[in-house]
């Protein structure tokens, strides 16, 4: 997997020998040159070989079925799709097959995702997503990046990895409002990773909210998966007034499954707040999570809820939800339960944290939860 915070794609004020370039007034008989664009992205994705980019121009692209990634890149060659120059680009699945599904209905697996991947070594960069039957749905990927996206709005998960996928990295992902009206609010989560294995899947920078069911889920994943400086808030609240509304409302599920297999999914510097449920939760995952420098702040029940678990909890903040922490046989040292005592914050205003992301795709630094008496415990942004 690349070592790296974010990437950038730039022209250069040249046009790449390996690019192809789509745009909404294109032709998909044409060349794929910035002169002479393609219309469709799919047409472009059909063009691509390892190496190349495929640049978008902005605008809205509402395809009658998903886009398909299907071919691979390799390690030293990825395919890259990304919005040229930083143009907004929205690839909106309304137009696609279940949007929504009928309640109680299941959605063919080649069919779920408006960018559905099932290839390797792919780099998605700076594309919105919205109204898909799921946003992006990735099974038996490996090798890919997903930066700086928005997946809003589907009908089911905002971005759903599954199967054997591995040594994939999502980074700096805004994913909120997907909600799943089949199923009565009970899956549409911001992220998951979800019934299938794979090692060396990381998610660092990602704000997950108002999601039907919970911020991240990690339900039957039996690869550890390491979750850095992350923000879940709002989940699990049923916003579209969906009947008989069983959405969860964690902000961070770590596991679970039927029977709930051992895994030791790695968890610093989040934070949970305002979520229906809990915070953070071992789902009745038995395995050794770690959680270290998090904050979970007026949740409806737990702020950490690592119960079921023999976890490692240390330098943790918990405060004003419904119960702070529960252990179980967790073991925990430094956090703001162990040391007790009066927790107030430097400031309580999340303006800053949910507004406008950085240049560069991450969070914008701000006191928020931050202890007010200096404490060296809970997340920073």
């Amino acid at each position: 997997m690349p070592n790296l915070d974010h990437l950038d794609v730039e022209t250069g004020g040249q046009q790449p020998a390996s690019a192809l370039y789509v745009a909404t007034d294109g032709d998909d008989t044409g060349p794929g040159t910035l002169a002479a664009p393609l219309r469709t992205i799919q047409r472009a994705v059909d063009l691509a070989q390892p190496g190349d980019t495929i640049f978008i121009r902005g605008g809205t692209y509402a395809p009658g079925t998903n886009i398909q990634l299907l071919k691979n890149g390799t390690p030293d060659r990825p395919i890259t799709m990304t919005a040229y120059n930083r143009e907004r680009v929205v690839i909106d699945g309304e137009n696609m097959p279940y949007t929504p599904g009928a309640v109680g209905s299941s959605i063919p697996r080649a069919e779920r995702g408006a960018v559905h991947i099932e290839g390797d070594h792919w780099r998605l960069v700076g594309l919105e997503i919205v109204h898909g039957p799921y946003g992006i749905f990735g099974l038996d990927a490996t090798g890919n990046v997903f930066d700086r996206l928005i997946t809003r709005d589907n009908y089911e998960s905002g971005l759903h990895l599954q199967g054997a996928s591995s040594d994939n990295l999502i980074l700096n992902l805004d994913s909120y409002g997907n909600r799943d009206p089949r199923k009565n609010g009970e899956s549409a989560d911001g992220v998951a990773i979800k019934e299938g294995s794979g090692g060396g899947n990381v998610i660092r920078g990602a704000r997950l909210w108002s999601n039907s069911d919970d911020g991240l889920d990690f339900w039957m994943f039996l690869g550890a998966v390491t979750v850095e400086s992350s923000v879940a808030w709002g989940n699990g609240f049923n916003r579209w007034n969906l009947p008989d509304y069983t959405g969860d409302g964690n902000g961070f599920k770590l596991g679970g499954g039927d029977p709930d297999p051992a895994v030791g999914h790695v968890v610093r510097n989040s934070i949970a707040y305002d979520n229906a449920v809990d915070g953070f939760t071992d789902n009745g995952n038995p395995g050794r999570l770690v959680t270290d420098r998090s904050t979970a702040w007026r949740n409806g029940g737990t702020g950490f809820d690592y119960a079921d678990s023999v976890s490692v909890l240390t330098r943790n903040l918990s405060v004003a939800n419904r119960t702070q922490a529960a252990l179980g046989s967790s073991s925990s040292s430094g956090n703001s339960w162990d040391l007790g005592g009066t927790w107030t914050f430097t400031s309580t205003d999340a303006s800053t944290i949910t507004g406008p992301r950085a240049a560069d795709g991450s969070i914008p630094s701000s006191a928020f939860l931050r202890p007010s008496n200096g404490a060296d415990l809970g997340a920073r942004f």
